[in-house]
């Protein structure tokens, strides 16, 4: 008897697979890169990308745009190489990175790179505490009209000390890269995510529905089971969120929670009720971008901004006076929050 049930099972699956062969399944593929992970799922008749090619993909691009390879196109020009001649990712980068520069009047700043180093945030994690006179030094080196991108695909800058740091961006756009390599192996429906950034590309057709995600609680106990604050339905669009998630600093006098965020005008570390930022965007570059410029900007100044740029779709997790959690979230978002 358990005979027969083993080779009807094994039937049964043989005329599965055979079937499946035709139609539309899921196919995964998942990995590490960029100090965190990634995870891809596809639906497609047949396995169109292999893992190898994504990870191939995702270390070149990181030979371009990572400051924690030494030996990547930003390295190189970080180190003072002036005769770089970038690709077109770093083109890119540059240019969306000079575009939210711009529209944020200096709050977004990818030339923060050396007040990121000071503070031990960068590659060499060698934390200091900085004398006022120590930041005022660094600011030199900061802001975004200060470097330049040439006709000939160099880069120069006026200050040699000036350091780039795509890493508000970067792992936004390598979502972006992704998803393109993707659509040209004639895959159309798709989510991408890379470090918590993510793009969902056509629809899950399997189950006749969007794609849904869940955003996190950011007050969350890391040790409890995940708790989300609202679950969204995309198509393509792409979702970044900026924060310190579970990094919540409880002021010792006033008990209050607040996070911290280094101001590239100022070059400090400053105080903010925002807990997390989450974007929704045609594109995961301009995405990440703006979930990190919004993190820069105060309450008032981050609800005006978003108002103003309806292309994008935003929420804003922040604490009250009274340290309970609120939201903000513009007209566009809420139409696809689904709980």
């Amino acid at each position: 008897m358990k005979a027969t049930k083993f080779y009807c099972s094994v039937l049964v699956l043989i005329l599965f697979s055979c079937k499946s062969k035709n139609e539309n399944q899921f196919f995964t593929i998942f990995g590490e890169a960029q100090g965190s992970t990634y995870n891809i799922k596809y639906i497609a008749e047949q396995k169109l990308v292999k893992k190898q090619q994504i990870d191939s993909l995702l270390t070149a691009f990181d030979n371009s745009l990572s400051t924690y390879q030494s030996n990547s196109l930003i390295s190189k020009i970080n180190a003072g190489d002036s005769t770089v001649v970038i690709d077109n990712w770093f083109e890119e980068t540059f240019k969306i990175s000079n575009k939210i520069y711009l529209e944020t009047n200096g709050l977004f700043d990818p030339t923060i790179g050396v007040l990121v180093n000071a503070y031990g945030f960068g590659p060499n994690h060698q934390h200091q505490n900085l004398s006022q006179k120590q930041i005022d030094s660094l600011l030199t080196f900061v802001g975004f009209n200060k470097v330049k991108l040439n006709a000939n695909k160099t880069i120069s800058k006026k200050h040699a000390e000036t350091y780039f740091d795509f890493n508000a961006i970067a792992q936004g756009y390598s979502v972006d890269v992704v998803v393109q390599f993707l659509k040209a192996k004639g895959i159309n429906n798709a989510i991408v995510e890379i470090g918590g950034e993510l793009f969902a590309l056509g629809k899950n057709t399997i189950k006749n529905k969007n794609w849904i995600v869940g955003i996190d609680d950011p007050l969350q106990n890391s040790k409890q089971e995940r708790k989300l604050i609202h679950t969204v339905k995309l198509e393509n669009l792409s979702l970044a969120t900026s924060g310190n998630y579970r990094k919540v600093i409880i002021d010792s006098i006033t008990g209050k929670k607040f996070v911290h965020t280094i101001n590239p005008k100022t070059g400090k570390p400053q105080k903010s009720n925002i807990l997390s930022v989450s974007v929704l965007a045609p594109k995961c570059v301009l995405a990440d971008g703006y979930a990190t410029a919004f993190m820069v900007m105060n309450l008032d100044e981050g609800k005006i901004f978003a108002k103003q740029h309806s292309e994008l779709s935003v929420l804003i997790l922040y604490v009250d006076e009274n340290n309970n959690l609120q939201t903000f979230t513009t007209k566009n978002f809420e139409q696809l929050i689904l709980d």
